[in-house]
């Protein structure tokens, strides 16, 4: 069993490519409309584009999913996260580029971890591992 696909739920598609592919550096992979308004949409690394998709999912308004969301987001709690090579160096890069963080770089057991703010109502994890590891 492989993660291929795993999915970040977004109120707003345009929106949330914008942010992943100009202010993270992923690429788009796959766009298809599937109803009116709601696409099949995908972005994936740069480094792996056959690897693991990242679905930025319509969330909409179901009450399930919209509840979830605010009490992941008001108590800090990340939807997802990616690894990166040097924390220092992204953090700096993206916070240049104007994305919001959470606090700073914080050590954790095996890692280093930031939150950033995807602007889709999400918290983001990125984290480096500890070469020890």
């Amino acid at each position: 069993m492989r993660i291929k696909l795993a999915g970040v739920p977004i109120s707003d598609q345009d929106h949330a490519l914008a942010f992943y592919t100009q202010k993270l550096g992923f690429v788009k992979k796959d766009d298809m409309e599937v109803a009116p308004g709601h696409r099949f949409l995908t972005v994936v690394s740069p480094e792996e584009p056959d690897g693991a998709a990242l679905m930025l999912e319509p969330s909409g308004e179901h009450p399930a999913t919209k509840a979830w969301k605010t009490a992941l987001y008001s108590e800090g709690i990340p939807v997802t996260a990616f690894r990166v090579d040097d924390i220092a160096a992204e953090h700096e890069r993206l916070a240049a580029a104007g994305v919001q963080f959470k606090g700073g770089i914080s050590d954790m057991p095996g890692s280093k971890v930031a939150m950033l703010d995807d602007t889709c109502g999400n918290w983001v994890m990125i984290y480096e591992e500890n070469q020890a590891l």
